[in-house]
């Protein structure tokens, strides 16, 4: 059997109700981005991977979860996944700057189902955990890994240090029992990125067929009303 693939981009695009294949999708639009601009794209997918995703279970403030999708957008990640337990989250008075336009977020309200969609994709489930498990710097990450962080407060929760294929912590020299939710995400993920370039020679590992998708849903978020210029091209064709 096929392996799944991870990327959640398929074509056709369905835009207003038309069809468009993501080559379709660049001719249209190509006109309204600047040369600049559309660089800034390739460079940017060609640098994406799906075989890293950070997982937020149980965030409370919002702040956080946003600082976490910046950095792992910075870093090359494509994919983030965002547990929603918590009746609502603490009012930010930080943002994303605009990361979140640019991942693939999927939400759930309960832990179970997403690991259990992770693993089928492939992905071996990661815990960070601020006592148990072994030191991040021990770790091999040369396959698909979804990274967990826990709640602020209480970190884990045992359903998913239960379910766990794995459980790394981050080095703590000082007299800090724990780092910032965020600043902990940010160390992780890019130990995860620098493993990765190590062992493997690279980070990103898009098909030429995902680049093309993905290139094409980035076009879309980048023009202004895209769809609609998408759906008057066919009534002019």
């Amino acid at each position: 059997m096929p392996e799944r693939s991870r990327c959640p981009h398929a074509e056709p695009f369905i835009v207003r109700g038309e069809r468009f294949t993501a080559a379709e999708i660049l001719d249209v639009l190509a006109p309204h981005l600047t040369d600049e601009r559309k660089q800034r794209i390739h460079d940017v997918v060609a640098q994406r991977t799906y075989s890293v995703v950070p997982v937020l279970e149980g965030l409370y403030d919002f702040g956080n979860v946003n600082a976490v999708l910046r950095s792992a957008e910075a870093l090359g990640c494509q994919a983030a996944h965002v547990i929603e337990l918590a009746a609502k989250y603490k009012k930010a008075n930080r943002v994303s700057k605009g990361a979140d336009k640019w991942l693939d977020i999927r939400r759930w309200d309960a832990t179970a189902p997403c690991v259990a969609h992770l693993r089928g994709l492939g992905y071996r489930i990661v815990a960070t955990h601020i006592q148990e498990g072994r030191s991040i710097t021990d770790a091999v990450f040369d396959t698909p890994v979804a990274l967990f962080f826990g709640n602020e407060h209480e970190g884990a929760s045992k359903m998913l240090l239960d379910a766990a294929d794995d459980r790394v912590r981050l080095p703590m020299l000082g007299f800090t029992e724990s780092f910032n939710i965020s600043a902990a995400a940010a160390i992780a993920l890019y130990h995860v990125y620098r493993d990765r370039v190590t062992r493997l020679g690279r980070h990103s590992d898009l098909t030429p067929e995902e680049m093309l998708r993905l290139t094409a849903v980035y076009y879309r978020r980048s023009v202004d009303r895209a769809d609609d210029i998408l759906r008057l091209s066919r009534r002019h064709a």
